[in-house]
């Protein structure tokens, strides 16, 4: 009876694995599934669309600043009683009679008024809508890196998955060829029957597994057209990834630390935040002194409109509210105590972002040395899978200790792609952490 090869087994396996099946199907990269992902999530589009809103609320805030120009143009009829006195030239008696009249004027206008200064009121407004509007620049950006980050995942998880199903293929071909020998040893007389049930055994186990496998990627796959934002056919395969490792995964946390201020979007987009409050609270204490402006308007209007008469006016206004009731007070406490709220916040989030930089850059280099000791592992298990078939041709082992070694390999080979995967998630929680897209 012929030996148990390696090579054999392999490639019996790609000739009944499903991907070499499934050739014609499309075959998705990381970065196309990044690059759809930009383009198609709906998250993202949404936060497109909310910084769009907040540039044209810069402009909202800005318009008081600029001239305001008024036109107008009025109709009116108007009728009045009124008692008409007439006195005869006879010199008797006046005579007074009840009458009516009736009149029209056409008028049209063009204002102009100016808002002169309010002691940073209206440009308190101005510069804190710019400073929400580059905070919600930053915040679009801390949500593609999170997108990114989601989706990484999910693509790792799928090639986890599609390797997965490759070692139950790998698997369910090797105990393919072990009952087909197992079975010729039986029916030599050389083994008992119990050895051919054993491997039986063993072959729907694995079936099982490459089932449980195949759905696991399946699985995967649909999850991975959630984290792009689409909605498709899981009908496709998914590219290697490989190992790439990220810039700076070996530097200390104080060098993480000074690469991740410069560079994550949520803490930029709270500093902006922070300045747009420190504008409001400088706007809303304007609030205690006067505001000039200046006013201009040309106007005709007359009893008909070949007979109008031009009229020019112009202002010059102060006005300080000496007293509201306190608002004022209040508005400048409130701004005050949410400027308060935020720069703790900041504080926060920068604590929170300390912490992920560190255990990222922990997980990195235990995912490393756990793909290192997984990789001995399998290269181990494939050594004693050859010894073990190598005994049971002697006749000097049995199908149970070829049975634990076959489960031994597949056990090892398994968790060396979920060690692979491992330092696929850690690297992309790295890059999260340090707010890289």
């Amino acid at each position: 009876m012929t030996r148990f090869p390696l090579m054999a087994l392999v490639l019996s396996a790609a000739a009944s694995s499903p991907g070499a099946a499934a050739a014609e199907q499309r075959v998705l990269t990381l970065d196309e599934a990044l690059r759809a992902a930009r383009a198609h999530h709906p998250q993202l589009a949404a936060a497109r669309a909310e910084t769009e809103a907040k540039t044209a609320k810069v402009n909202v805030a800005r318009a008081p600043l600029l001239p305001q120009v008024t036109g107008s143009a009025s109709y009116q009829r108007a009728t009045r009683h009124a008692m008409v006195t007439a006195v005869p030239t006879s010199g008797s008696m006046p005579i007074t009679t009840a009458g009516t009249a009736s009149s029209n004027l056409y008028s049209v206008g063009l204002g102009v008024s100016q808002l002169l200064y309010d002691f940073g009121q209206t440009t308190g407004k101005w510069n804190a809508a710019k400073a929400t509007l580059q905070s919600q620049e930053q915040a679009e950006r801390n949500l593609a890196v999170e997108v990114a980050f989601n989706v990484r995942a999910a693509f790792h998880a799928a090639a986890a998955a599609a390797a997965l199903v490759k070692v139950a293929v790998d698997n369910l071909a090797n105990q393919e060829l072990h009952l087909r020998q197992i079975q010729g040893f039986v029916e030599a007389g050389t083994r008992p029957e119990i050895d051919l049930a054993q491997a039986r055994t063993d072959r729907a186990n694995a079936q099982v597994q490459l089932i449980n496998a195949q759905v696991g990627f399946d699985s995967a796959k649909a999850a991975l057209n959630q984290a792009i934002g689409v909605e498709g056919t899981t009908e496709f395969d998914v590219a290697d990834p490989g190992a790439v490792a990220v810039e700076g995964e070996g530097e200390e946390i104080d060098t993480l630390m000074g690469a991740a201020l410069r560079a994550r979007p949520d803490l930029q987009s709270l500093q902006r935040q922070i300045e747009a409050q420190e504008f409001v609270t400088s706007g809303l204490r304007g609030g205690y002194a006067p505001t000039l402006s200046a006013n201009a308007g040309l106007t005709e209007s007359g009893p008909a409109l070949d007979d109008l008469n031009w009229g020019f006016r112009a202002m010059l206004s102060l006005n300080w509210q000496l007293f509201g009731g306190g608002v004022t007070d209040a508005q400048v406490r409130e701004a005050r105590a949410s400027l308060a709220v935020l720069r703790a916040q900041y504080d926060l989030q920068r604590q929170q972002m300390r912490l992920e930089l560190e255990q990222a850059r922990l997980g990195v280099r235990a995912a490393k040395a756990s793909v290192d000791a997984a990789r001995e592992a399998a290269v181990n298990a494939r050594v004693r899978l050859t010894l073990a078939e190598g005994r049971y041709q002697a006749g000097v082992g049995n199908v149970i200790e070829l049975g634990d070694a076959q489960v031994a390999f597949a056990s090892a080979a398994a968790q060396e792609v979920q060690a692979r995967f491992n330092l696929a998630t850690a690297r992309a929680k790295l890059l999260l952490a340090l707010g890289r897209p």
